[in-house]
């Protein structure tokens, strides 16, 4: 009776998998065919924040390319710093050598106003623009020549409150790199889209493009109050969404660095963002049990003896899975990294898998050293055992 009860219910599992595959790829398709805004009719001034802790020789790559953007207006880069013996210091200042056409400067931002450290920083740094139009992205996002234009061109539409983008990881050689960069193309984008098309648009923000009006930003009282939130580009995208802004996805893909994670640090830092996740989308959290199709198809062929049923299961399952890595991590990302671990996909999803339930463990995370417990979103520092 438990076999039979275990094979219907991975059946059910890995059913509700497929539709969420088939279910992401109508998504990328209407994403795709949007109507786009004309990115030549609107230009305007734009002041980008890149706060900043610790450097490697990937960030200076990413640093310049916001430098040649081939933009008609006016734009300033503000780079952040909690200390002037910061090692990206240096960067900054060979980027203004370099680059001495591009208004660059370096602030110091010396005070703490929470955990979130990246946000203390931007907190400081936002009385210090020139311009009405505020972008903010991690300090390891590359970008490409027409990024400025094609992310102002909604805010157009006055209507618009905030800009945000996909992004593909460039992973390095070890194994948890390479499987963190193929969850980010082919699960987590699949689940952006597809929360897009069922819910009428998205309501939140991706920390690799937060674009915002000065007017939109004040509205939600600033940065300032979501220093104590893990998930601060979520956060700060649902707060300016509550106001009544609309919250535009652009298809302008920027590119992230995956650091060399050893198999426990990719582990580690899949758990922090489960636990940041589950927090505050607490219900569309516990929705990602029916998206998990790969795995339950391969649980249902173990349960049911690999019969001949479960055999075809799996085969339907593994083709629309591969069909949505490929569509949307090759074909809406543009990442040739799926091609090449494509191999990776089962035991990355069973990871996957693994993490939401243990997800559930526990309130707690570990984040740059320090052991916090989750609330509503928000850190608190752990109790001492």
């Amino acid at each position: 009776m438990l076999a039979i009860l275990v094979e219907s219910i991975t059946t059910i599992l890995a059913v509700c998998g497929l539709g969420f595959y088939f279910t992401a790829l109508w998504s990328a398709r209407s994403f795709v065919r949007r109507k786009r805004a004309d990115p030549v009719s609107f230009h305007p001034s734009v002041s980008i924040l890149k706060p900043l802790k610790g450097f490697d020789h990937d960030m200076y790559a990413s640093f310049a390319s916001h430098c040649r953007q081939q933009y008609a207006g006016s734009y300033e880069i503000l780079f952040g710093v909690s200390s002037m013996d910061d090692p990206s210091v240096a960067a900054v200042e060979q980027l203004k050598a370099e680059f001495p056409q591009v208004a660059i400067r370096l602030i110091l931002c010396p005070d703490v106003l929470g955990p979130n450290g990246k946000v203390s920083n931007l907190a400081q740094m936002v009385p210090q623009v020139n311009y009405s139009y505020i972008l903010i992205n991690d300090s390891d996002i590359k970008v490409s020549p027409r990024y400025l234009e094609r992310v102002m061109a909604p805010f157009a539409d006055e209507q618009v409150g905030m800009v945000t983008a996909l992004y593909r990881g460039r992973s390095h050689g070890t194994l948890g790199s390479k499987m963190e960069a193929l969850g980010i193309s082919t699960d987590f984008a699949a689940g952006v889209l597809t929360a897009r098309a069922l819910e009428g648009g998205i309501r939140f923000g991706l920390g690799s493009t937060l674009a915002i009006p000065r007017e939109a930003l004040d509205a939600i009282g600033g940065l300032a109050p979501l220093a104590d939130h893990l998930a601060d580009d979520y956060e700060l995208g649902a707060r300016i969404a509550a106001k009544g802004y609309r919250v535009e996805l652009l298809d302008e893909v920027v590119e992230t660095t995956v650091p060399a994670y050893s198999f426990r640090q990719f582990l580690a830092h899949q758990l922090r963002w489960a636990r940041g996740m589950r927090d505050v989308r607490k219900k569309g959290y516990a929705g990602v049990v029916f998206t998990f199709g790969l795995p339950w198809a391969l649980l249902n062929l173990v349960a049911a003896g690999a019969s001949l049923s479960s055999f075809a299961l799996l085969s339907l399952v593994c083709a629309a899975r591969v069909t949505v890595a490929l569509a949307i991590g090759v074909g809406v990302l543009r990442d040739v990294q799926v091609l090449r671990d494509l191999w990776l996909l089962l035991p990355r999803d069973m990871v996957a898998l693994g993490v939401w339930a243990w997800s559930y463990a526990g309130n707690t995370i570990t984040w740059r050293s320090h052991i916090f417990t989750l609330k509503n979103g928000q850190l608190r520092p752990h109790p001492e055992k």
